[in-house]
């Protein structure tokens, strides 16, 4: 173990109260330092003191000392109150508990013979074994004796001299030998009841000539200062992290009574304090979303990428790999990670960033040019125009006369789709031109791997973020096709179902915290809100569209704002800040130190999710503002929190959250952590304090049912729905078909007999192919009322009344756009009061005759103009004569 070497001036990474330290040793205005020992000069690798009797009792009875019926927190509430007991007796007599006081307190019979020596002797060498020497604390010290200041502890413990000494017997704390040592338990008092005068009185000092460190609110810092000592508050978890380690809690099963998964090997791996130490050095910044990223990056995706820098490192050692491959944009950061954690622990293993994207790798990487693969080549994109398409696969359009009167059209159904995959490929000469594409882009890439060194070895491997592992499949093709004798592999931080492609293949593909799909609570959390890791990760920068001939990256437009690149600055800053107070501990142990390479993973993945389904109101005011772009091929950029979403807020309960798709919301939880409401429940749901079921409106179940009609006449069935009640007694839902020539949408809102307030139907639009949506919006009453209503009634102001599940309203999506629709996404915001299914239930009265005739006309004007108002007068008039004959 290295011991620490004092220095003048403070590491970067201490606590920002550390630089009044330093300053008075610098220029001797005290006489005395004075420390407080547990989390202060030693802290324990476990999230609270108490953790460690659970520990205890699993190792007493791995050694046969404690009975197999005594579990973990059985032992630790056994623990606990003999302390309590313990304390409770002494009080009579004014002196505090020793260790031994509470053993003797403790069911003794229950570990038969065990003398009560070797018991106390077991909690002592626990203690030994989770404790931590404080590095910033022992540089303190050595600073101190350099200038020759006297340093004193002064600790409540049950600790005996004897046990102290062993647990305080560390190379980093050589310069306390024969130091003094103020105990409770020896003076019979504690430091908040009278501790503090003793240590005055013995000393002979005045108390301004001391200065005291301490964690302690009350005993280190406001009885100490109310007799005139100076002192520190040393703080460890501080209110916004304490939140944060709430929202991390889990069932308790192989886990401590706080939630946090222990290991009963390591702890928590000194996770939640050096995580604190991270966020007490930090956080000094010019504004509060500059430091909620900060912290963000410190607490959450710090520790998250440090495990998996470790994990990525180990397994290339392990394998002899002395380079391993971060793919751009992701990999400037994760390359610094792994070569960072691989120097830390004495590996020989270099990471190194390389030019690589799914857009890149995908065209390079098609084996045959038919109409199968270009239609599976275009699937995987998202609104793409034919014009778009065009330009990647470098085609002008005069070469495709076929597609000359649909270069703006979207791609956004498969009906489009299929025609554009046909008519590339219908010819010889464009299925040539495709080919000359494909073969170009793979020499290019080629080139570029080859210049970098990245096909110096059999294997390639790629280290990234993961999901679908698109890239390693796509660069396999293009190797195999090149016959370059070079594999690709990949360590991932996690994959989904869809790397079992790799599999298949016969590739390698790891991943740290998940791999395809399993644990799926792990990966679905991770893969369906993604975004936030990918944007944190990214550099600041474009992503690669493609190579030049000389084998330099060209780079996509990169979209951003001075307040979004501070906050994003400010998380990386927070994950390396992490990880160099992670790695500091690492060297100072000589190899002594737990790794996160493996058991940390369920601890690292538990804090990763609960950010994601449960961030807090600061990091969705934050993060919701960032864009994400698509960056496959289109030009699409959004909001991570749509704004189209905002004003659904009040309608939406949790479980309609997990009904949004990837493209209405990246980050769901977002959405619940603008709403106090919503994001209790949301809580409850994610952290398992509550079933799904309570969410759900009881009896049986009834949807919000959508169905088309398209240009030829037939009806289909389109998505559904749940209808959900929430908390303000309303209901949402979002819905989306994709059909060439859509007309009409059909929307059973309520899917039962119900009396319906319809506050508001949007419908965002794709007409006639152009890719920019149109908005269509009912939310007046004269909306409402100018909607065709089938077995139903309108009511007056937005009011209906649905008679059967089969009940619907008609949006005029054509007429109203005036084009053909080829796709829409249609919401409904309401609140209902369910009726009686019975058929004889009383139905409501209608709405007058008069203005409904009025809606209607206003809608006729709205989609078809003076035409449609001729011909619904003359409707009108129709049927009023039929009636007189």
């Amino acid at each position: 173990m290295r011991a620490t070497t004092a220095t003048e001036t403070p590491c970067a990474d201490h606590h920002p109260q550390l630089d009044y330290i330093y300053s008075v040793i610098a220029d001797r205005s005290c006489s005395v330092l004075s420390l407080d020992i547990f989390d202060t000069v030693l802290w324990r690798r476990v999230p609270h003191p108490t953790d460690l009797f659970g520990i205890l009792g699993a190792r007493l009875r791995y050694d046969g000392l404690c009975p197999l019926w005594v579990t973990d927190a059985s032992f630790r509430r056994m623990r606990l109150v003999a302390e309590h007991q313990a304390r409770a007796r002494h009080d009579s007599a004014g002196s505090e508990v020793s260790l031994f006081d509470i053993w003797r307190a403790m069911p003794l019979s229950t570990f038969g013979d065990t003398p009560l020596e070797k018991l106390v002797e077991a909690e002592v060498e626990l203690e030994r074994a989770f404790t931590v020497v404080d590095l910033d604390i022992a540089n303190v010290i050595q600073l101190a004796k350099k200038h020759d200041i006297p340093v004193i502890l002064v600790s409540d413990t049950y600790f005996t001299e004897a046990q102290l000494s062993y647990l305080l017997d560390r190379p980093e704390l050589d310069s306390l030998q024969d130091l003094r040592v103020f105990r409770s338990h020896e003076h019979g008092v504690d430091k908040a009841t009278g501790l503090w005068k003793i240590v005055l009185n013995d000393l002979g000092r005045s108390p301004e000539q001391m200065v005291h460190i301490g964690d302690n609110e009350t005993a280190d810092h406001t009885v100490p200062a109310s007799l005139g000592v100076r002192t520190v508050h040393y703080e460890r978890i501080d209110d916004d992290f304490g939140r944060v380690l709430v929202r991390e809690r889990e069932p308790a099963d192989s886990f401590d009574p706080f939630g946090t998964y222990i290991d009963p090997e390591q702890g928590d791996f000194g996770l939640t304090s050096l995580r604190a130490k991270t966020l007490q050095a930090g956080g000094r910044t010019t504004t509060s979303a500059v430091n909620t990223a900060w912290r963000y990056g410190a607490s959450v995706l710090g520790p998250v990428l440090t495990g998996f820098a470790e994990w990525v490192a180990f397994q290339a050692h392990n394998s002899g790999t002395s380079v391993v491959w971060c793919p751009m944009r992701e990999g400037e950061l994760l390359s610094k990670l792994v070569t960072n954690a691989a120097h830390a622990r004495g590996w020989n293993v270099q990471a190194k960033p390389i030019w690589l994207s799914r857009h890149v790798t995908s065209i390079a990487g098609l084996d045959c040019v038919d109409t199968a693969s270009i239609h599976e080549f275009i699937q995987k994109r998202y609104q793409l125009t034919v014009r778009q398409l065009l330009t990647m696969l470098h085609l002008r359009p005069g070469e495709v006369p076929g597609l000359a009167d649909k270069l703006d059209t979207l791609l956004d159904n498969k009906q489009i789709v299929a025609q554009v995959s046909a008519v590339l490929t219908e010819t010889p000469h464009l299925r040539n031109r495709l080919a000359v594409t494909t073969t170009a882009a793979r020499e290019r890439l080629l080139r570029a791997l080859r210049d970098c060194g990245a096909l110096d070895n059999p294997e390639l491997t790629l280290v990234d973020l993961g999901w679908g592992g698109s890239i390693q499949l796509h660069l396999a093709r293009v190797l195999r096709i090149a016959q370059t004798g070079v594999t690709a592999s990949g360590l991932y931080l996690a994959t989904n179902e869809r790397a079992t492609d790799l599999l298949q293949a016969g590739l390698r593909i790891e991943g740290y915290l998940g791999q395809t799909g399993h644990p799926h609570e792990v990966v679905a959390a991770v893969s369906r809100s993604p975004e936030v890791i990918e944007q944190c990760v990214n550099a600041l920068c474009g992503s690669l569209i493609g190579f030049a001939d000389n084998g330099s990256p060209v780079l996509g437009p990169f979209t951003d704002t001075p307040s979004h690149n501070a906050e994003h600055q400010a998380v990386q800053d927070g994950i390396f800040a992490f990880q160099r107070q992670w790695n500091r501990y690492v060297e100072n142990a000589d190899n002594a130190w737990p790794d996160l390479a493996h058991s940390a993973r369920r601890r690292l993945a538990n804090i990763l999710t609960s950010s994601l389904k449960n961030p807090t109101s600061e990091e969705a005011s934050v993060f919701g503002n960032w864009q994400h772009e698509d960056n496959f091929g289109s030009s699409v950029v959004t909001h991570i929190l749509p704004d189209d979403l905002v004003s659904a807020i009040p309608y939406l309960s949790p479980n309609d959250l997990d009904d949004l798709h990837m493209r209405d919301s990246f980050w769901p939880a977002l959405i619940a952590a603008s709403d106090t409401h919503l994001s209790a429940a949301a809580r409850a749901l994610a952290t398992g304090l509550v079933d799904p079921a309570v969410f759900e409106s009881s009896g049986n179940p009834f949807e919000t049912r959508l169905r088309f009609r398209t240009a030829d006449g037939h009806w289909h069935d389109g998505p559904r729905r749940r209808v959900r009640i929430n908390h303000n007694g309303l209901s949402f839902a979002r819905m989306t078909i994709n059909a060439a020539d859509t007309v009409d949408v059909a929307l059973a809102i309520p899917g039962r007999p119900a009396i319906v307030r319809v506050d508001w139907i949007e419908a965002k639009v794709i007409a006639d192919g152009n890719p920019v949506p149109q908005l269509l919006r009912w939310d007046t009453p004269e909306d409402i009322a100018g909607l065709t209503f089938v077995n139903c009634t309108w009511l007056g102001t937005n009011m209906v009344t649905f008679d059967s599940p089969d009940s619907a309203v008609w949006l005029p999506l054509a007429a109203r756009s005036r084009a053909p629709i080829s796709s829409a996404q249609v919401t409904v915001a309401f609140a209902m009061l369910p009726q009686s299914m019975s058929t004889s239930a009383r139905r409501m009265a209608p709405a007058v005759k008069v203005a409904r005739v009025s809606a209607k006309l206003r809608e006729e004007y709205l989609t078809r103009g003076a035409a449609g108002i001729a011909a619904g007068v003359a409707r009108v008039a129709a049927r009023q004569l039929g009636s007189r004959r």
